[in-house]
């Protein structure tokens, strides 16, 4: 924050510094200009006599003075052009590195983020299967770290897709594998293994049955999956999280992903699906992520025709919620 408020405070400084060079400039200009008037009109009194009639002295008068006039009107129209050229460039410099800045420290965050997203399944399943071979344990002991190493590569598995989805997505070289998917057995299938592996919360799941669309399958697990994980990592422990899928007013479908923890404030709804940003600092958040959930499941609507919102759950906690057009559901 100290680094950022010295680039601002240098670029106001070199911008007012123009901007009072630039009237400094305009006051030698004018100043030069009346200088110019009194030489001339002083050099038309000493012609004076040379001149034969009143009428021609008035009117050389009126020339010296129209044409300092002109000359006023054009030091000020330039000037105002040269001074909104500075402060629309001004504007868009600002603008761009304020971006650079923002975009440099959702990087941070993100490497900040994911190094701990890395470190923490990679020890865990490391520590496992170091128990494992040193120590002969009960088939149940055994099996239950085998589970729970599964679980941490899972975990891994996960952030690399995310990572790799965003980057496709980014650079758009993503291209949908499109079939007829039975929706609501993928949402059921879904919700029953993230239950299996999520022994924090309940997952309560209301799915209208027999509903398809066309779409890939593939992004549409991670679609459920990422909001999910996301409730999860917000909400409080034994909190219950709600999965539901319905129609409405027959002509669009909603799939809603609601829980109880401390919702999102309205001035961050937007940009929570932004690629790495996080709500709070990186430093004290006790959230796990990386950042890039909510930027794949935005995107992963948006290629599905759909659209996503963040509202407030009633009583308390944030509902995510997908709509699709009617043309995009095949309901059997």
């Amino acid at each position: 924050m100290e680094g950022r408020g010295g680039i601002h405070f240098v670029y106001l400084f070199v911008l007012a510094y123009t901007i009072l060079a630039l009237v400094w400039w305009g006051v030698l200009l004018f100043n030069q200009s009346e200088q110019i008037t009194r030489f001339e009109v002083q050099n038309l009194v000493l012609r004076t006599d040379s001149i034969a009639h009143p009428i021609e002295f008035h009117q050389e008068l009126q020339r010296i003075e129209a044409t300092e006039e002109r000359r006023s009107v054009m030091f000020f129209g330039e000037g105002l052009i040269f001074l909104a050229i500075i402060l629309l460039g001004g504007f868009f410099v600002y603008r761009s590195i304020w971006k650079q800045m923002r975009l440099s420290q959702q990087q941070q965050n993100f490497m900040m983020a994911v190094t701990h997203e890395l470190k923490s399944p990679i020890a865990a399943a490391k520590l496992n299967l170091e128990t494992l071979r040193k120590h002969r344990l009960d088939e149940e002991k055994r099996l239950k770290l085998l589970d729970n190493t599964i679980r941490e590569t899972n975990r891994l598995d996960q952030l690399c897709n995310n990572i790799l989805l965003a980057s496709q997505m980014e650079g758009q070289r993503y291209q949908l594998f499109r079939e007829d998917i039975d929706f609501s057995s993928l949402l059921e299938t879904g919700i029953r293994e993230m239950q299996s592996r999520i022994t924090t919360h309940t997952i309560q799941a209301h799915i209208l049955p027999d509903v398809w669309v066309n779409g890939d399958k593939f992004m549409l697990q991670i679609l459920l999956s990422n909001l999910v994980e996301n409730a999860v990592k917000y909400a409080p422990k034994h909190t219950v999280i709600n999965v539901s899928l319905a129609e409405c007013n027959g002509s669009t479908l909603k799939l809603k992903v609601t829980d109880e923890g401390p919702g999102i404030p309205a001035d961050e709804r937007e940009r929570i699906f932004l690629k790495f940003y996080r709500i709070g600092n990186e430093n004290t958040r006790k959230a796990k992520g990386s950042g890039l959930g909510l930027f794949l499941s935005r995107k992963i609507v948006q290629q599905h025709g759909g659209t996503i919102v963040v509202k407030d759950n009633v009583p308390a906690g944030a509902s995510f919620e997908i709509t699709w057009p009617v043309y995009s559901i095949q309901s059997v």
